[in-house]
């Protein structure tokens, strides 16, 4: 279904069969990780919707895992001889041209799910399931502080590609000129900063180009590493063992719904669905 980007919203028929969609994909990293032995725990609305609703929140069109570096490391050794390419692929900043998102995402074949001002980027663009990936940060909070800043300059030199085009005034010219720096030469450095950050193990780590949630600056490692069975939807993930104290950091009082007006969701310009519908 194509439709105009600004008046676009997910029937409740489409928000199922896009969480079922995502499911599989769950179901699909979740295999080769407990293959071979991968630590990572589903994340953010995803954890949330497992404690509080025993699956998706109900309004939720997203699905998120999350790792350390080194667990992604072992997932990326494995995954092109494991993944079942007949329905699914990965997109990473390193294997992906055009791909500047410094988490990656799994996505299902046959499908579309393109986030409005994302029409131009010049990669495939399926429903997906996003796999966040932590790097160390400094455990001390100024280090961490400084850290943040330089992962703020590096996030906003690779939303250039989208921000050139949405931006308005001064901040669209920066973004231009932010955006001119060839990928090639963005990436190398970048890849350079990651090693650096993970040269020695901290308690606190970060996915380095995605905004933190309030001014800590850094999430501990042992969230990621210390993981239990839990379910989702009637199927059992890995998920965080100190799941309460990791939700209270992230979002509070997560007990209590959000007041209609913040049940959001991301905005979508287009929107299409395997054609077998086989899910």
């Amino acid at each position: 279904m194509d439709r105009n980007p600004e008046t676009y919203n997910l029937s409740p028929e489409d928000l199922r069969q896009l969480q079922s969609i995502e499911l599989e994909l769950l179901v699909e990293f979740d295999r080769i990780c407990r293959k071979h032995h991968i630590t990572y725990s589903i994340d953010g609305g995803t954890l949330l919707g497992a404690v509080r609703h025993g699956g998706f929140i109900p309004w939720d069109d997203d699905a998120d895992v999350i790792l350390n570096r080194t667990e992604y490391q072992k997932f990326l050794s494995v995954v092109d001889q494991e993944l079942n390419t007949d329905k699914f692929y990965l997109q990473d900043i390193n294997r992906t041209p055009g791909y500047r998102w410094g988490y990656a995402k799994l996505r299902r074949l046959d499908t579309e799910f393109i986030r409005l001002n994302q029409e131009y980027m010049p990669y495939e663009q399926g429903i997906f399931l996003d796999i966040f990936v932590c790097d160390n940060v400094p455990d001390n909070y100024i280090a961490r502080a400084l850290c943040n800043f330089h992962s703020f300059i590096y996030r906003k030199v690779f939303y250039s590609a989208v921000g050139k085009h949405t931006a308005s005034g001064i901040s669209k010219l920066v973004y231009k000129v932010l955006n001119a720096i060839p990928e090639k030469i963005l990436k190398k450095y970048y890849a350079k900063y990651v090693e650096f950050r993970n040269r020695k193990n901290t308690e606190m780590v970060k996915c380095l180009t995605f905004p933190a949630c309030n001014r800590v600056y850094g999430y501990k490692r042992s969230w990621y590493e210390d993981t239990i069975d839990m379910k989702f939807e009637n199927v059992t993930f890995r998920a965080c063992r100190d799941y309460d104290e990791y939700l209270k950091f992230l979002y509070g009082d997560y007990s209590e719904l959000p007041p209609l007006e913040k049940r959001k969701v991301h905005p979508v310009s287009k929107l299409t669905f395997p054609k077998d519908n086989e899910t």
